[in-house]
C-alpha cells in the first residue's frame, strides 16, 4: 500500500516529465537500433557488391551533337571522339598511354539500349497501374540489354549465378527492392516482348538477382538478358563496359595502380583523355569502400552521440527526481519503521518504487520503438534489412542495460542512504 501510494503521488506530479523521458528513450532505442542495423547492412552488402578492383565504362556511338542533360547546352563531338566511342575501353586506355599489364582478369562487354524496349514496354499491361503508383519513374527510358554469354563472363568473375537461355527467352535481373516488386507484378501479368519481329518470353515469372556495376548496396533497377542468337544492331550499343582486377598482390601495390585513375598531375592517361575530350567513367573497390566507411562512420557517430545523450539525460533526470523524492519523503520511511517495518521491508519498498519508476517509461518507449524502427527500415529499404535488426537490437539492449542499469543502481543506493535511520 505504501509503494502504490508513493507511485500514485509521483504519477500525479510527474506526468509531463515522464512523457518527455519516455520520448527521449524512444528516440534513443530507435536511433541506435536502426543506425546500427544500417551500418551492419552496409558492411555485409559492401563485401558482396565489390567483387573486383575496377569498373570502367564509356558512352558508345556518340552522335555529332547532343544536348547535355544537366546544363541543357548542345555538345558537339569530334571525329576522333566518335570513332573512339565505337571501340572498347581497353582500346582507349592503350592508345592513350595506359599500361594494360597493370590489370588482370580483364572482361569487356557491350551494353545495348533498344529504342522500343522501354520500361513502359517491359511492364506491358501493368504499365497503367504502375504509373499511378510510381508516377516519378522514367518509363520512356530504354532498358539495359546484355547478351547472356557476355553477362556470364562477368558473373563467373564476380562469383554470381550464371544463366542459360533458349532462343525465345529472356531474363530480368533486378535487386532493388521496390523495382523488383514492380517488375515481378509485370512479369506475372505480361511477360512477352517482341523485338524486330522476334518474340521473347520471360524464362522466369520473377526477377533474378544479379548486377554488373559495383556499388555500395543493391541498386540494380533492371538488366535484360537476351539469347546470343538475338541480332542486336551496332547502333543499339549504348555503353562499352570493362571489369578487371589490379595485377598486384599487396594493398600498397593496388593503391599505386589506383592512383593512375585518380591523380591528374603528371598522369599521361588522364592528360591525353582530357586533351582529346574523351570521357571514361568508372568506380573502384577502394574508392567505394572508403566512401561507404565514411558514411557508416558518420551514421554510427551521430547515432551513438544522440542515443547516449538521450539515454544519459533520461537516466539523470529520473535519478535526480527520485533522489529528491527520497529526501522529501524521509519522514514517511521513519514512520514505517515506527509502526513495525524492519530495515529489509523498508528497503524492499524503496527498491520496488524506484524499479517501477525507472521501468515504466522504458517499457512504453520499447513498445513505441517497435513501430518506429519498422517505419525507419521501410523508409530506408535500400540501406538496411530486417535481417540485420536482431544484432543491432542486442547491442542497443546491452548499451541501455549498462548505462540505465548503473543509474538505477546508483539511484537506489543513494536513496537508501538518504532514508537510512540515523543512529
Amino acid at each position: 500500500m505504501f509503494v502504490l501510494r508513493q507511485l500514485n503521488n509521483k504519477i500525479n506530479t510527474t506526468v509531463m516529465s515522464m512523457s518527455v523521458i519516455c520520448l527521449m528513450l524512444f528516440m534513443n532505442i530507435s536511433v541506435l537500433s536502426s543506425s546500427l542495423s544500417i551500418q551492419n547492412s552496409l558492411d555485409s552488402e559492401l563485401e558482396e557488391m565489390t567483387p573486383v578492383d575496377v569498373n570502367l565504362y564509356k558512352t558508345a556511338n556518340l552522335p555529332e551533337s547532343y544536348e547535355d542533360s544537366y546544363t541543357g547546352q548542345m555538345i558537339y563531338t569530334t571525329e576522333e571522339q566518335r570513332e573512339d566511342s565505337k571501340q572498347p575501353v581497353s582500346y582507349t586506355l592503350e592508345t592513350n598511354g595506359y599500361d594494360m599489364n597493370t590489370l588482370k582478369d580483364v572482361i569487356e562487354i557491350p551494353i545495348y539500349a533498344i529504342p522500343e524496349w522501354t520500361l513502359a514496354y517491359s511492364l506491358g499491361d501493368y504499365y497503367e497501374q504502375a504509373k499511378v503508383q510510381f508516377s516519378m519513374l522514367m518509363y520512356d527510358t530504354p532498358e539495359e540489354v546484355i547478351k547472356v554469354s557476355d553477362y556470364n563472363k562477368i558473373a563467373e568473375l564476380y562469383g554470381q549465378e550464371q544463366y542459360s537461355l533458349n532462343d525465345d527467352e529472356y531474363i530480368v535481373l533486378c535487386d532493388f527492392d521496390n523495382m523488383t516488386e514492380l517488375r515481378n507484378q509485370a512479369l506475372k501479368e505480361n511477360a512477352t516482348i517482341e523485338i524486330e519481329g522476334k518474340t521473347l518470353h520471360a524464362k522466369y515469372d520473377e526477377c533474378k538477382s544479379g548486377f554488373i556495376e559495383m556499388s555500395t548496396s543493391y541498386v540494380n533497377t533492371g538488366i535484360m538478358l537476351v539469347p546470343d542468337s538475338l541480332e542486336l544492331k551496332e547502333e543499339w550499343k549504348e555503353e562499352q563496359f570493362l571489369v578487371a582486377n589490379y595485377n598486384a598482390e599487396t594493398d600498397e601495390e593496388k593503391e599505386q595502380i589506383e592512383k593512375t585513375f585518380a591523380e591528374a598531375d603528371n598522369n599521361t592517361l588522364l592528360n591525353n583523355l582530357d586533351q582529346k575530350g574523351i570521357e571514361i567513367d568508372g568506380m573502384t573497390k577502394i574508392s567505394i569502400r572508403e566512401a561507404s566507411k565514411g558514411l557508416a562512420t558518420i551514421i554510427i557517430f551521430i547515432a551513438i552521440y544522440l542515443g547516449v545523450i538521450f539515454l544519459i539525460a533520461s537516466s539523470a533526470i529520473l535519478a535526480l527526481k527520485q533522489l529528491t523524492e527520497s529526501s522529501d519523503n524521509k519522514q514517511r520511511y521513519t514512520i514505517l519503521r515506527k509502526i513495525g517495518c524492519d530495515e529489509k521491508m523498508t528497503n524492499q519498498a524503496l527498491f520496488r518504487q524506484i524499479f517501477i519508476f525507472f521501468m515504466l517509461p522504458l517499457a512504453l518507449a520499447i513498445i513505441h520503438s517497435i513501430f518506429g524502427i519498422k517505419f525507419i527500415l521501410s523508409m530506408m529499404a535500400s540501406l538496411a534489412s530486417e535481417e540485420e535488426l536482431l544484432p543491432s537490437v542486442i547491442v542497443t539492449t546491452v548499451i541501455i542495460g549498462v548505462i540505465y542499469g548503473l543509474y538505477f543502481l546508483a539511484t537506489y543506493l543513494g536513496s537508501k542512504n538518504i532514508i537510512k535511520e540515523e543512529e
